[in-house]
């Protein structure tokens, strides 16, 4: 099983990730987070990053599409991950230039084909999370049961307040039928010690058990 760790501030770590096996470092590139990548780093240092099988996945919210694509470029991403309020249209836009993971914030009450519907014929890829009061992860947990059953028909990360003790979990998760399109697992604030800054230990601890779900 694939692993995307988020909100990463720091070369030093994500190269760390990289010597564990992860395949996706995320950046945020929304201001109003507190893991928004610019504080921590210049576009150079981010775009020199280089690891041995690391992808840099980049985050925006609602950005204009020529801020998306230069950032793109300056930074040297891999895949751009659209968790606002994107149209289909403007996902186009961008899935023509780069790889597109569309997010989708979920609650209770949500027709899940019905959301996705859209978007099947542009984006490259979905992400499921927790839906909050704003944008970006809430650190918590959606209800999984929803997906159960469904045919996505599109591969996608699996993310919204994963945590060390969520193995287990996961492992059964992915014995539901939906699971045949899951690439991906998506962890954030569960694994830090501060805002961006990850807990190593932690990592170094819950990527293995990851990596044997499906062997």
């Amino acid at each position: 099983m694939r692993i995307k760790v988020c909100g990463m501030t720091s070369t030093e770590q994500v190269l760390q990730l990289d010597e564990m096996g992860v395949e996706f470092a995320g950046f945020i590139f929304y201001p109003k987070s507190p893991r928004y990548v610019y504080r921590f780093m210049p576009r150079p240092e981010i775009k020199r990053i280089r690891g041995k099988g690391i992808n840099k996945v980049g985050v925006f919210v609602n950005a204009p599409v020529e801020e998306v694509l230069q950032t793109v470029d300056d930074c040297g991403l891999y895949l751009v991950q659209l968790h606002g309020d994107e149209t289909p249209r403007y996902c186009e836009k961008i899935a023509n230039y780069v790889t597109v993971v569309k997010a989708f914030r979920l609650r209770e009450e949500d027709n899940i084909p019905w959301k996705i519907k859209d978007y099947q014929d542009i984006a490259d890829m979905f992400l499921f999370d927790t839906e909050g009061a704003g944008y970006g992860g809430t650190g918590k947990k959606f209800n999984w049961e929803l997906l159960r059953g469904l045919n996505i028909g599109k591969p996608f990360f699996l993310s919204g307040g994963i945590d060390p003790a969520d193995a287990g979990k996961l492992v059964e998760f992915t014995k539901d039928p939906v699971a045949k399109d899951l690439f991906s697992i998506d962890v954030n604030s569960k694994f830090e010690l501060s805002p961006g800054v990850k807990d190593m230990e932690k990592l170094r601890t819950f990527v293995p058990e990851i990596k044997m779900i499906g062997k």
